[in-house]
């Protein structure tokens, strides 16, 4: 008898494994894909560590979540500085003067800051959609090259037709700095994030290839508790329906080239190109290998029975989850948590973080 069955073995499932077995529970991780680490997990190929499921770099401003990742592995300090391509022409991400000198030819924050607020008042009123929304925070010349043909390849449909809070805000800087992030603590942990999960599920026993969902009855009755990292809506067997998703593909391949962009990722901003991004993976870790692997990046319209990656966070979904949720709340001696239960997106500090308090509320609630 288990005290805890936990459900997937992503960050959120393998920090809560961890401080469960810590404290003293008998602890079982089954996992539906034939490894652990959910969506960080990472592939080695020629001492290169390139990111399955698409880049993942570790960012935070939680003094307390650097300190207790760094407790199981050693980051280097890899600071994301994407790229744009549109049409051929190379734009830094963020938003910052390196890409205002390379659109206007300017040189000063100034001019830079008078072309944008001109064109941000294009808009007027509050606005109806996500396009008008991005042209309201940083005007119709970004808007057209670094932001409508990628949006709506992520999301699969017209600017026009996303409400206005997806974006609530977007990036610009009037300094020549392109860390994508604001985070004081970056980095990638060296040899890739299996490391990571590989520490916190150390001495924990864990079953692969097993899908829950279908096979509960199997594991009825075998664990005190259960935590649960899967779609939600899954769980209950899509009762009120499912809930909306978007879905990856991803093309890996090998190049016999020592440096195929300069730089881990360039996004491709252009509607007509079908992927949204280039990653190469050896700038990850400063990499010198004569060869290199990148993955294209591709997004899909997601159906019943595909891996859900990003949750469609509009008013009807929202609503649809909150009935799950109350179902959930029901559910006795379950406990739902992570991206995919919860229908929230989460960067990875934050994951650890709400792992982390579950525990807090669950194993030492008493203490």
């Amino acid at each position: 008898m288990y005290d805890y069955l936990i459900v997937g073995s992503g960050l959120f499932g393998a920090v809560f494994a961890h401080e469960a077995k810590k404290a003293g529970n008998h602890v079982l991780v089954i996992e539906r894909r034939l490894h652990t680490g959910g969506n960080v997990y990472c592939e080695e190929k020629e001492g290169i560590q390139i990111h399955r499921y698409g880049a993942h770099i570790f960012h935070t401003n939680y003094k307390d979540i650097w300190a207790y990742v760094n407790q199981f592995v050693h980051f280097n300090n890899f600071i994301n500085s994407p790229i744009a391509n549109y049409k051929g022409h190379l734009y830094n991400l963020p938003f910052n003067m390196n890409t205002f000198r390379e659109l206007w030819d300017i040189v000063t924050p100034a001019q830079a800051k008078s072309i944008i607020d001109k064109q941000k008042k294009l808009i007027n009123g509050k606005p109806k959609n996500l396009e008008e929304q991005a042209i309201s925070l940083v005007g119709l010349d970004i808007y057209n090259k670094l932001i409508k043909g990628y949006t709506e390849k992520q999301w699969g449909c017209s600017c026009k037709d996303l409400p206005a809070f997806i974006i609530k805000r977007l990036p610009v800087r009037y300094t020549f700095n392109n860390n994508y992030f604001d985070d004081q603590y970056q980095g990638i942990p060296i040899g890739g994030y299996n490391q990571l999960i590989d520490a916190l599920l150390d001495g924990i026993e864990v079953h692969l290839g097993i899908d829950y969902v279908q096979k509960r009855n199997d594991y009825c009755g075998i664990a005190n508790k259960i935590l649960y990292t899967g779609m939600i809506d899954e769980y209950f067997n899509y009762k009120f329906g499912p809930l909306e998703y978007r879905g990856l593909h991803f093309e890996t391949e090998r190049l016999n080239e020592e440096n195929y962009q300069g730089v881990a990722v360039v996004n491709y901003t252009e509607r007509n190109i079908p992927y949204t991004r280039i990653i190469e993976h050896k700038h990850f870790e400063y990499g010198t290998q004569p060869i290199t692997y990148i993955t294209r990046e591709y997004p899909l319209n997601w159906c019943v029975g595909e891996e859900a990656y990003y949750p469609i966070n509009n008013s009807r979904n929202q609503k649809l989850y909150e009935r799950y949720k109350m179902l959930a709340k029901r559910e006795k001696n379950v406990i739902f948590g992570g991206r995919l239960a919860e229908y929230k997106y989460y960067d990875m500090d934050d994951v650890i973080k709400a792992s982390l308090m579950c525990v807090k509320k669950e194993i030492y609630k008493n203490l």
